[in-house]
């Protein structure tokens, strides 16, 4: 016999050979079967597609529907979405008939999800995007009717750096925030326990605006995990960051749903507009 000797030879069972490779998905193919292959699912589909998800309903945020009947019709018009999470925001905004959505998105996994949402949902006015914000917004000279910022500003490494940035991009935008407030979060109040204690000035457009030093406290290492790029990030002052927004050019601003209560912190939903963005 040809080959290997036979005491080289090794011993392969049946049962191994028919192995099917873990790469490979056995089951009748449907949507289910791309959700499964991707861990950490937060958002749920629509209820009528009967699939298996996450928990949140995002695809009918009421925060988001409150900004588009706020703003106004964006049928036609170039949207900015910051951190797509899993598409389900992007969706509400596709509905609305877009020429088109850029959705940018730093996390991999999130990223992933993105275009399983979008293959399941048909969102196909929309570019999903990896990579980080500051840099699209920095090399990316397009300017957007409508930008679309909900639960990213208290990530940021830099978040007054962010907001100028974004203000040079955006004609309007939604925003849903965490931030600091001494009068919503008292000391002994646990909601503060991820902050280190170091508060930092920084100066954004000639504004001095405050940051909160805050961690993650290892929650990176969850599968879900959507929080920032570093495990350093701060929350701005709630004050500072309409002070921001109108020496940037938001002249309008529209507060909604201020919240001290929150699990998470305080929190607000503001949509900021400049006199250039029609109402």
């Amino acid at each position: 016999m040809l080959g290997f000797p036979k005491r080289f030879r090794k011993k392969t069972s049946v049962n191994a050979l028919e192995a099917v490779f873990d790469q490979y998905e056995q089951a009748k193919p449907d949507h289910q079967n791309a959700i499964n292959a991707l861990p950490g699912w937060s958002s749920a589909f629509p209820i009528p597609l009967k699939l298996e998800a996450g928990k949140h309903h995002l695809y009918a945020d009421d925060r988001i529907d409150w900004a588009l009947r706020t703003f106004g019709s964006i049928k036609g018009k170039k949207v900015l979405e910051v951190g797509p999470l899993e598409g389900m925001h992007t969706y509400m905004l596709h509905r609305q008939g877009p020429a088109r959505i850029d959705a940018i998105e730093a996390n991999r996994l999130c990223f992933l999800r993105c275009l399983v949402t979008r293959q399941i949902l048909g969102i196909d006015s929309a570019s999903f995007l990896l990579g980080d914000i500051q840099a699209w917004l920095t090399d990316h000279e397009e300017v957007y009717d409508f930008a679309l910022a909900s639960g990213v500003l208290y990530h940021m490494a830099d978040p007054g750096e962010f907001l100028r940035l974004l203000a040079s991009r955006a004609n309007a935008v939604f925003i849903w925030t965490h931030f600091f407030l001494d009068e919503a979060m008292p000391k002994g109040d646990v909601r503060r326990n991820p902050f280190s204690g170091k508060v930092i000035t920084k100066t954004i457009a000639d504004v001095p605006v405050r940051y909160y030093e805050r961690s993650y406290q290892h929650a990176n290492s969850n599968a879900s995990f959507c929080g920032g790029m570093k495990d350093q990030h701060y929350w701005m002052h709630r004050d500072d960051i309409l002070m921001l927004l109108e020496k940037l050019g938001y002249s309008d601003i529209v507060i909604k749903d201020q919240n001290f209560a929150h699990t998470g912190g305080p929190c607000f939903s503001l949509l900021a507009r400049k006199p250039s963005a029609a109402k």
